[in-house]
């Protein structure tokens, strides 16, 4: 087990600060997503009864206006719901190309060590390959659970805001 860790710990050391910057960018990516599901789970329908309470109250017998005003009071529910998931999103687009900066900078690392020793140098040269594929390795993976968690997200989100506008256009209390 310990030594797990310290093969771990070394292969993270080996993608130097860029990967440490991904592990952050990553952590901050699952506590966004996770805010959203806990969201989701236990909040949604204290937010979707409120919506509903304020329709009743703002709605009038113009069409028109009330059209405008479940327009808004959609687009208000959706931006509260989705709050994070713009953040969501840049984040796993930024986390590859975090990734290829890491592999440039190895690549960069190993052409150093040959200049100055040659091909000679074998272990320098594998310092620098090994952060090439650590970070690309690293970027890749962190942004591909994001990608899927964001997009299973929007879908969450998107029907529920469906969901409500429907009712809102039919006037109908949610069922609960």
């Amino acid at each position: 087990m310990l030594e797990t860790w310290f093969n771990n710990s070394e292969l993270l050391l080996a993608g130097g600060w860029i990967v440490l910057l991904i592990l952050v960018l990553t952590f901050l990516m699952w506590a966004l997503i996770l805010d959203r599901y806990l969201f989701l789970w236990r909040d949604i329908r204290h937010l979707v009864n409120e919506t509903f309470a304020r329709w009743q109250e703002l709605r009038t017998s113009d069409p028109k206006r009330n059209r405008r005003l479940r327009a808004a009071l959609t687009a208000g529910f959706r931006d509260n719901v989705g709050r994070w998931l713009a953040t969501i999103r840049v984040i796993t687009a930024i986390l590859p190309l975090l990734g290829l900066l890491g592999t440039v900078a190895g690549m960069i690392k190993t052409f150093e060590v040959m200049t100055v020793f040659g091909t000679g140098n074998i272990r320098g040269m594998a310092e620098g390959i090994s952060q090439a594929l650590v970070t690309t390795m690293a970027g890749l993976l962190a942004a591909l659970s994001g990608l899927y968690f964001s997009n299973d997200l929007e879908a969450k989100i998107d029907s529920q805001t469906n969901h409500l506008s429907e009712h809102l256009g039919i006037g109908e209390r949610l069922p609960e």
